[in-house]
C-alpha cells in the first residue's frame, strides 16, 4: 500500500512562531485557549497545516505578514524576569525595552537574578533553533562567588558532573582571581540547563553572588547599557549562523522590515528633528540645516543595513560595583 502524502503547507504553530508573535510552545497554548481561528473558525488543537492562502487570526486579529528574520543583543539587568508577563507581578525585561522595536521573543532566558547577554528575536523559528542542545552554541559567564576553590577542583567539571539527580556535560571553568572571602571565574558550558552555573558552583562549596552572561556562541555582550539593545546587521547575522541554521529555522532574509526606525541615541536631549529624515524639503539634513530636494540622505547605509539601538525610559545608569562594574572585563591581578 503507497504512503499518504504529507499534507501541504506548515503547522499552523510554526507558521504563528515565524510570524513573531509567540514561540511555537506559546503558540500551541493559545490554541489549546481558543485564541486562534483559520478560515474564520476557531481550531482547538495544533494538528493543522495551513497554506498561503489561509486566513489566520489570533485574538480576532489577521495575523501579520512574515517579516525579515532579525537578531537583537540586549543588556539585561538584574531584577527582571525573562517573559512577556509575570503571574507574579514582577517586572519583566520586556517590559523595559525601549518601546519602538519589533515584537520580540528570547532566545532562552535568564534567571531574574542573572544579568547580561539576551538575545531577542522577531523569528520564532530561530530562536527554536538556537535553544535546541543540538546547536551547541557556548554560553560564557563571568562569575563572582563567595569562598574559596582551587583550579584543580574547577578542572574536574570538564567532564561533567551530576547534581542532585541531574547530570550537566563538560564545563569550562577557570580561576580568575581569588580574594580572602570570594572568587571571579570564567565559565563556559553548552546545554544552558535551569540554573546550571548556580547549582555547580553550590556543589562545590560556592555560593553565586554575580552572574553575568558575557557571550551565547559568536554574539558577545555590547559596550550597551542596561535594558538597551543593538541589532546585528543581516549580513553579519547570516554569515554567524552559517546555512544549516538559517535552513533549521527557516530564517528569511529577503522579507522586508516591519517599519525602518531611526536609531536612538543613548542620551536624552537630543534637538528637536534630528531623527527626522532626510532629504525632503523643509526636513533637516545631517547636520541640521534645512533640506533641500535633492539632498542626500544624512547616512549612505540603507535602513535594513543599519543596526537598531535603543535605550529604555526605565534605564537608569547604577552606581559602579565595586568589585567590578556592570560589565567588568578580566579583573586585575591582585
Amino acid at each position: 500500500m503507497a504512503d499518504k502524502p504529507a499534507p501541504a503547507g506548515d503547522r499552523i504553530a510554526k507558521v504563528i512562531a515565524r510570524a513573531g508573535l509567540a514561540s511555537r510552545r506559546e503558540a500551541e497554548a493559545w490554541i489549546a485557549a481558543g485564541r486562534v481561528t483559520v478560515n474564520g473558525k476557531p481550531i482547538s488543537s495544533p494538528a493543522l497545516n495551513v497554506g498561503p492562502r489561509d486566513r489566520i487570526a489570533v485574538d480576532g486579529q489577521p495575523l501579520p505578514g512574515r517579516t525579515r528574520t532579525r537578531l537583537f543583543l540586549c543588556n539585561k539587568p538584574r531584577g527582571l524576569v525573562t517573559t512577556h508577563s509575570d503571574p507574579e507581578g514582577r517586572p519583566t525585561i520586556f517590559g523595559a525595552l525601549p518601546k519602538h522595536l519589533p515584537r520580540l521573543i528570547s532566545v532562552g532566558r535568564l534567571d531574574m537574578n542573572t544579568e547580561g547577554l539576551l538575545l531577542l528575536t522577531n523569528d520564532g523559528g530561530l530562536a527554536r533553533a538556537l535553544e535546541l542542545p543540538a546547536t551547541g552554541w557556548v554560553r560564557r559567564y563571568r562569575v563572582r562567588a563567595l569562598g574559596r576553590i582551587s583550579q584543580e577542583t574547577l578542572d574536574g567539571l570538564k567532564k561533567g558532573v551530576t547534581v542532585e539527580g541531574i547530570h550537566y556535560g563538560p564545563i569550562e571553568a577557570t580561576l580568575e582571581r581569588q580574594l580572602e572571602s570570594n572568587c571571579w571565574l570564567a565559565v563556559a558550558i553548552r546545554e544552558g540547563k535551569n540554573r546550571e552555573v548556580r547549582r555547580v558552583m553550590e556543589s562545590l562549596g560556592l555560593k553565586v553572588s554575580r552572574l553575568i552572561r558575557i557571550a551565547f556562541g559568536p554574539f558577545e555582550l555590547p559596550p550597551i547599557n542596561e535594558c538597551e539593545v543593538k541589532e546585528v546587521e543581516t549580513a553579519a547575522l547570516k554569515k554567524a549562523l552559517g546555512p544549516e541554521i538559517i535552513t533549521q529555522a527557516e530564517a528569511d532574509f529577503e522579507a522586508p522590515l516591519e517599519t525602518p526606525t531611526p536609531l536612538i541615541p543613548a542620551k536624552a536631549g537630543i534637538q528637536k528633528g534630528a531623527a527626522a529624515r532626510p532629504g525632503r524639503a523643509g526636513s533637516p539634513n545631517s547636520r541640521g540645516r534645512p533640506g533641500k530636494p535633492g539632498d542626500r540622505p544624512a547616512t549612505s547605509r540603507r535602513d535594513d543595513e543599519r543596526p537598531e539601538t535603543g535605550r529604555s525610559k526605565h534605564n537608569k545608569r547604577r552606581r559602579p560595583d565595586r568589585s567590578g562594574g556592570p560589565r567588568p572585563s578580566r579583573p586585575r591581578a591582585k
